[in-house]
């Protein structure tokens, strides 16, 4: 497998249209935080989608 530098930019659009009047989601104003809960669920989503893709169980 190739070595590629990715670097994560601010994620600006999920940042503005967050849900403001949701019951079901905090909303977060300190965009240090949300990058960081962001970078957080994104490394979540990678792990079960590489699980998924080789047929294990993941806990």
């Amino acid at each position: 497998m190739a070595s590629k530098d990715i670097k994560l930019k601010f994620p600006l659009w999920q940042f503005l249209n967050q849900p403001v009047f949701s019951s079901k989601t905090k909303l977060i104003l300190d965009p240090r935080l949300f990058a960081y809960l962001y970078r957080v669920k994104l490394l979540e989503r990678c792990w079960t989608k590489v699980c998924d893709s080789q047929g294990r169980q993941c806990n």
